[in-house]
Order: C-alpha cells, then sequence, then structure tokens
C-alpha cells in the first residue's frame, strides 16, 4: 500500500510544476494566470505571450504525463507483486490532478489537457493518438480548443470499451473505470467552457497570431 501512495504522491508533485507560469514569468515577465482566461494552461499561453510560449508549456505538460507513467512502469518493474496496472492508473490520475491543482501555486493550475494527453499516449499509443487526432480536427474545424478537449475526454472511455491491445502495462485492473474518471477530471475543469458552449459564448482561437 505504501508503495502505491509514494508513487501517487510523486506523480502529484510532478503535476504540480506549472510551467505556464514558470515559462510566462521568464519570457514576458508576468504570471499567466493574471492574464486573459486566468487559465495556466496552453491556450491561454497562446493568447496572452505567443506561439513560442505557447508550444513551450504543450510539450512541458505533455512530459508531465510520460514521466509520472514511466516511474509508475519503472516501479512496478523493480518491485514484485504489485499490480502494475494499478499503479499506472494511480500516477496518471495524480498527475493530471496534480496539474490542476498544484500545490506549488497556490492549488490554481491548469484543465489537464496536455498531461492527460501524455498519459494517454503512455497507457495507450493507440487510444491516444484516436483522441489527439479527433480533438486537433474539432479544434480546426470550429476554432475551439474546449470543444475538441471535451469531446476527445469523452471519447477515451467509449474506445477503452472496445480497444483492448496495445497497453503499454495490461496486467490487473480494468483500465474502463479509470478512463471514466480521467474523463470526467477533464469534463469537471471544462465546467465554465462547457456552460458557455451550450451559451453559444464560447471563446475561438486565432492560429494567426
Amino acid at each position: 500500500m505504501a508503495t502505491y501512495i509514494i508513487v501517487a504522491i510523486i506523480a502529484y508533485l510532478i503535476g504540480s510544476i506549472n510551467f505556464s507560469v514558470i515559462i510566462s514569468k521568464k519570457m514576458a515577465g508576468f504570471d499567466v494566470r493574471e492574464k486573459g482566461s486566468g487559465n495556466a494552461g496552453t491556450t491561454n499561453m497562446l493568447r496572452s505571450v505567443g506561439k513560442k510560449a505557447a508550444a513551450l508549456t504543450l510539450l512541458c505538460d505533455i512530459l508531465k504525463g510520460v514521466v509520472a507513467i514511466l516511474i509508475a512502469i519503472f516501479v512496478g518493474k523493480v518491485i514484485p507483486n504489485l499490480d502494475k496496472a494499478l499503479l499506472v492508473q494511480l500516477a496518471a490520475i495524480s498527475v493530471v490532478i496534480g496539474h490542476t491543482f498544484p500545490i506549488f501555486f497556490q492549488f490554481k493550475g491548469g484543465k489537464g489537457v496536455a498531461t492527460s494527453l501524455g498519459v494517454l499516449l503512455m497507457v495507450n499509443w493507440q487510444i491516444g493518438l484516436i483522441c489527439l487526432v479527433f480533438a486537433i480536427i474539432l479544434i480546426v474545424l470550429t476554432q475551439m480548443v474546449s470543444l475538441g478537449a471535451v469531446s476527445a475526454a469523452i471519447l477515451y472511455p467509449v474506445l477503452v470499451m472496445f480497444i483492448h491491445t496495445n497497453y503499454t502495462v495490461s496486467e490487473g485492473s480494468n483500465y474502463l473505470i479509470f478512463a471514466i474518471i480521467l474523463a470526467i477530471l477533464v469534463v469537471f475543469n471544462h465546467r465554465t467552457n462547457i456552460k458557455r458552449l451550450l451559451e453559444g459564448k464560447e471563446n475561438k482561437i486565432s492560429f494567426k497570431r
């Protein structure tokens, strides 16, 4: 039990490293949470700081999910008699929670989309790529990042029900419950966006800047 808790804490701390705040202060001299939507994520970085900062933030946030899962996989291989899939799932959920509620940044973080993408690609690259392509298509067609993110999050557990191959760690726990929890986290983090979408007031993003 202690090992599971330690892995979850490590993943949470990794998630709590908020690169958008760090990068915005370094590159633009302000905290991105004080600009635009107030969200510490890639979209607000694009609007408030620029493409270079947004791309760097996106990459770093994805890597947080990747590193958290790699640590869980490593621990599962080194320590015997552990549920390796459960380790991965705990790390995945914890790193996204850390990104959303970072202990190092007053518990005010991002919405967990990029970090979740890193997790998805590590847990099952096939499902991760499908969700990524699906989200990108929606974003390009609608110019609304939130619509792509929420739709991909909802699609994730649906795909898990039908795709049972290409999991990095397939032993142990069922991935469907995990997928539902992760999807709920992302959708919950976009609750204000969903409200604006339903009202037809959601902000669109420009790729020209």
